[in-house]
């Protein structure tokens, strides 16, 4: 039960979705459109509030800053401490905080770094692509797969194999 309250929370807004879908439409039709007025649409309070509710659902640690989201909603609240990251945003005064770095270790016994950024960050950064992200989408072939949402390496794998079948079967059929 819990599980669906967590999915239902994560759901994108139907406000977010036809901002998406507008610029997804705008970004198609018109291939060369350029789009300059979107930095307002990054520090609306929907958009943060969505994105704050992904990067919780990520369960990451806390930045350089040790700021955690269990300390984010005991102290501030969740309201205040979006209406702080919206109203630097908002200002042009937003400086994002260094980097943790953080060494993980791989299977053959050494190291790799892992860049931890803070809570604050990762929700601008959600932000900005929950509202960019659809005029990319746009531009990209449908035969292309990487780091794209609904899309993985299995769903590439499964297009080529159907594909080769297709392809074999054709050129077996007598003309």
């Amino acid at each position: 039960m819990e599980d669906e309250g967590i999915a239902e929370m994560l759901k994108t807004p139907e406000r977010i979705r036809t901002l998406q879908r507008k610029l997804y439409h705008k970004a198609k039709q018109e291939l060369a459109c350029r789009f300059y007025a979107l930095y307002d649409k990054v520090y609306r309070a929907d958009i943060l509030n969505h994105a704050y509710h992904l990067v919780r659902a990520n369960k990451g640690a806390a930045g350089i800053d040790g700021v955690t989201f269990g300390g984010i909603e005991a102290a501030e609240g969740v309201s205040a401490f979006l209406a702080e990251l919206a109203e630097a945003l908002k200002n042009k005064t937003y400086q994002p905080a260094p980097v943790k770095r953080v060494m993980i270790p791989k299977g053959n016994g050494t190291f790799r770094a892992l860049g931890i950024p803070t809570i604050r960050d990762r929700v601008a950064q959600v932000a900005a692509k929950l509202v960019i992200e659809p005029i990319f989408e746009a531009d990209f072939c449908d035969t292309s797969y990487g780091f794209r949402p609904r899309r993985s390496a299995h769903d590439a794998v499964d297009d080529v194999a159907h594909t080769r079948t297709r392809v074999t079967a054709r050129s077996l059929t007598p003309t």
